[in-house]
């Protein structure tokens, strides 16, 4: 049975050709013939049919401001219905390989793969219960879109949709296409860029979309894959734990984000018990309508348990329900069920206190279904409520607070200044023991409520653990518990969250702790002493009362964003591996479980990369089973904006955990080789002597402004977070996001593989480097990842920035990069033994597809960066350009 009626060809062609239309029908025609020119320009280079870019530079050099912003907003909006058009061919792929039952990385392969390596029921069992995977939503500012644009962009998906999955009548076929012509048109004439910064309110609803449409439609699909995946291998099969979950950092993080305030915080939370529970309410009336079984059929006491709990708290509520389903049991108990999760939300009593209420009566629910002999309508109608409801709660994803270690210092030294106590004059182990003797009294040191004359900052940050309090009775502590400290580099910065949290009520030790603090490791210097800062804590009475009252475990964030931006690409990732193997030894010393927080971005040089490879390449000794990682800005919308594209992803993460977690028990060696160890010690720190080299050559900074957009990057009112923390031009200062957002921009991916050839050349043993290629998962995994970002730079493009540098800067520079850029590539073909960078078919098609149309948007940016009196329109049209390169490469920072 053919599946699809369409190809990606198909999409691109046909989508492209209603953009022309649309830039026909609304511009003069010398503004298409343009277009045209600069598309056929670019093509014909790349095809080999011209011997240069002549042509498609003489196009953009002579556009004026509006001509740069036609051809800006024509490319960029192509490339907006391309990544439509490769999603699509995404699913299609994913639904051949589902119709041939030979899905790689599904949950129903990793469940086969353990059965084919002996694991009885038992043995998965107890990898099942070690599984936990936690997808962190963040606002990290690297999603270019407009939702204006994003909702245009849903539409034409649904159609596609349509289009290539039904059997259309030719006149449906024609109304099909005439309402994507219609849409298209509309983005045509859609203001692209921003005209204000959004709020991080704005930014937490954006986040809250994805979470309360396509991840909760399909964590129930997941959960069904895998327990029937269980019951084709295993005859008496293990049930299924809680194996996902979802956290938020969007509205709660307020690392050098002034805007994240105690008010933004509060409205999140509110608004996503809000979003979840009209969810639920509309599960339960779509229940109500299944659940039509009359009385005789229904066991008497079957929802006894549900009806006696709603009646303690309003025995109205029963009784109407009651009323209005005579002789109809479980419509009853939905009804009672929904009407208190209606009342979580609004001043009447009966509501839900906390998820653990409704839980135990929609489970009630699901068994007094199969009690009755309905095993299918309890499968397909009530498990997936279940499975929602443990999901999700009724905080729908639970925020991490964060925040700058340094401004926890600032306030705990005012705020004890003001009571006589000099912290600011104290040493790091006279800290260490005031805060623990702090913590560990049974008296409160400070009044959060009444902090006297403290300065702004400080303020802001005691007012904050103050709510958190507030929070934890109005939410429950499930919706806010854990604590995220940027920076870590001291112990006393994790005590110092501890002991404000103790100011707040939130921890009263030993006996209570309402929240995680998570220390951030990510420069080199916290990284190398982890031994010694874990283990201080561990040893402290304070910290360890914590660590026990939250069931042993020390969650570990690991940064690695600035640990590349510091290190360098080769070096922050060895690094971040070695740091893994020595905090987890760090915590089986001290009988500690280990939870870590891999903070990664979306782009190659930010720790991005395919998920479900990089969990597999974890060091097997880290491999807990329970892991937390960051996902954001575009990476959201590309993982999470279409439901089949969002369950094929939590398949393959919980494939790959799984995997990796059964690997972990059955190995009892997971020591890494000496002289692999030895080389990539040589290797790494070769690479980060020559990426050091480079940032610290004088100069540097000045070439890095002249030959990116760095300074449109700052004002594209991505995000609501400024883009340094201190408003200073320096390396050290810049947020790694725009850092290499603007490196991407001129295709020159630099922080993804510089100093990768200069480390891999150190290393004089072709047949070792192959060796570790083909055997460690962690080595191929990192030399694949820089292969793509090599992959995706175009040093010819790379130029055209370039020569926007003064010359005595561009002769410094220029030639060291592309030296560097030829020995990465190289040396990773030599690895690799490979002829290409790109060892995947479809990716290789993309880059083919993408690449001519990218080359206008370069030039157009390069043109109008060159030009030094720039007017409104054409500080437009730069942006544009921005935000059509970002589409174009499927990347920003």
């Amino acid at each position: 049975m053919e599946l699809h009626g369409r190809s990606v060809r198909d999409d691109v062609r046909e989508l492209g050709q209603r953009l022309g239309d649309a830039v026909r029908a609304h511009e003069h025609a010398a503004a298409y013939d343009a277009v045209e020119a600069a598309r056929t320009a670019a093509i014909d280079y790349r095809r080999g049919d011209s011997e240069d870019r002549t042509a498609l530079r003489e196009v953009v050099a002579d556009a004026d401001a509006a001509g740069c912003e036609d051809l800006a907003r024509a490319f960029t909006g192509y490339f907006e219905l391309v990544n439509l058009a490769e999603e699509r061919e995404r699913v299609r792929a994913v639904r051949r390989g589902d119709a041939a039952d030979d899905l790689a990385d599904s949950v129903a392969a990793a469940v086969e793969s353990l059965a084919a390596d002996g694991a009885s029921a038992a043995d998965v069992a107890g990898v099942l219960e070690d599984v936990r995977v936690v997808p962190t939503f963040t606002a990290h500012p690297t999603e270019a879109r407009r939702k204006t644009v994003k909702a245009h962009l849903n539409r034409v998906r649904a159609l596609l949709e349509e289009l290539d999955e039904r059997r259309l009548t030719p006149s449906e076929r024609r109304r099909h296409w005439a309402r994507i012509e219609a849409i298209v048109e509309a983005l045509w004439t859609t203001r692209r860029v921003r005209d204000r910064q959004p709020t991080p309110f704005d930014e937490a609803r954006d986040v809250q979309w994805y979470l309360a449409n396509a991840v909760y439609d399909v964590v129930p699909e997941v959960y069904d894959e895998l327990e029937d995946a269980l019951a084709d291998h295993y005859d008496d099969p293990p049930d299924v734990p809680t194996v996902l979950e979802f956290r938020s950092w969007a509205g709660s993080d307020r690392d050098g984000n002034p805007f994240v305030t105690t008010e933004t915080t509060e409205r999140v939370l509110d608004r996503q018990r809000r979003l979840v529970c009209e969810r639920y309410v509309d599960d339960l009336d779509d229940l109500a309508g299944v659940l039509s079984t009359a009385d005789d059929r229904v066991p008497d006491d079957a929802i006894a348990d549900v009806l006696a709990a709603a009646r303690e708290e309003s025995p109205r509520v029963v009784e109407s329900a009651v009323g209005r389903y005579p002789g109809e049991p479980f419509r009853q108990a939905v009804a009672v069920v929904r009407e208190r999760v209606d009342r979580v939300t609004d001043v009447r009593p009966g509501g839900y206190e906390d998820a653990a209420e409704l839980t135990s009566d929609v489970r009630d629910l699901l068994a007094a279904v199969r009690d009755a002999g309905l095993d299918r309508v309890a499968d397909e109608h009530v498990a997936p409520l279940a499975r929602r409801v443990e999901t999700f709660g009724l905080h729908l994803a639970a925020l991490d607070l964060r925040d700058h270690r340094e401004k926890h210092t600032h306030a705990v030294a005012e705020a004890l200044a003001a009571q006589g106590v000099d912290y600011a004059g104290m040493d790091e182990a006279e800290r260490v023991d005031f805060l623990t003797e702090a913590a560990l009294q049974d008296e409160p040191v400070l009044d959060l409520a009444d902090t006297g004359d403290v300065g702004d900052e400080a303020a802001r940050v005691l007012d904050r653990f103050d709510a958190l309090a507030d929070w934890h009775r109005e939410y429950g502590p499930e919706a806010i518990d854990a604590y995220c400290i940027s920076m870590t580099e001291q112990p006393s910065h994790v005590l110092e969250v501890v002991f404000l949290a103790d100011q707040a009520g939130v921890v009263a030790l030993p006996e209570h702790a309402g929240v995680d603090v998570v220390p951030l490791l990510e420069t080199r210097s916290a990284l190398s002493n982890a031994r010694d800062i874990l283990g201080t804590l561990f040893e402290n009475d304070a910290y360890g009362a914590l660590v026990d009252a939250r069931d042993g475990t020390q969650e570990v964030m690991l940064g690695y964003s600035d640990s590349n931006k510091e290190n360098g690409f080769l070096a922050a990732n060895w690094q971040l591996d070695r740091a893994q193997r020595t905090l987890a030894a760090i915590c089986e010393d001290h009988g500690v479980d280990v939870r870590f927080f891999h903070g990664r971005g979306g782009s190659i040089s930010r720790g991005g990369g395919p998920m479900n490879e990089a969990l597999l390449a974890l060091p097997k000794e880290t491999v807990t089973g329970d892991v937390k990682f960051t996902q954001q800005g575009e990476s959201i919308a590309e993982t999470y904006g279409n439901p089949r594209v969002a369950e094929r992803e939590l398949e393959q993460m919980l494939n790959a955990q799984l995997r990796s977690r059964h690997a972990a028990v059955s190995e009892t060696d997971p020591s890494l080789p000496d002289d692999w160890e030895a080389a990539m010690e040589t290797m790494a720190e070769t690479a980060r002597a020559a990426y050091r080299d480079l940032l610290e050559t004088e100069g540097f900074v000045s070439y890095f402004e002249a030959v990116t957009p760095i300074e449109v990057v700052e004002n594209l009112n991505l995000g609501s977070r400024p883009a340094s923390r201190s408003g200073e031009r320096e390396v050290e200062d810049l947020r790694a996001i725009p850092w290499v957002f603007s490196w991407t921009q001129t295709r020159c991916i630099l922080p993804g593989w510089y100093g990768l050839g200069a480390g891999l050349a150190a290393l004089d043993d072709d047949a070792l480097l192959r060796e570790m290629y083909e055997e460690w998962p962690f080595f191929r995994t990192t030399v694949d990842n820089a292969a793509l970002a090599l992959a995706r730079s175009e040093p010819e493009i790379a130029a055209e920035y370039a020569a926007l540098a003064p010359e005595d800067l561009r002769e410094r520079f220029q030639p060291r990069i592309d030296d560097e850029y030829e020995r990465a590539v190289d040396e990773v073909l030599s690895v690799t033994d490979r002829a290409d960078l790109v060892d995947r078919e479809w990716l290789r098609d993309s880059l083919d597809r993408r690449n001519p149309y990218v080359d206008p948007l370069n030039l157009v940016q390069v043109e109008l960066l060159s030009r030094n009196h720039r007017s409104e329109t054409a500080e437009r049209a730069l942006r544009l350009s921005v935000m059509g390169v970002a589409a174009g490469m499927q990347n920003t920072g």
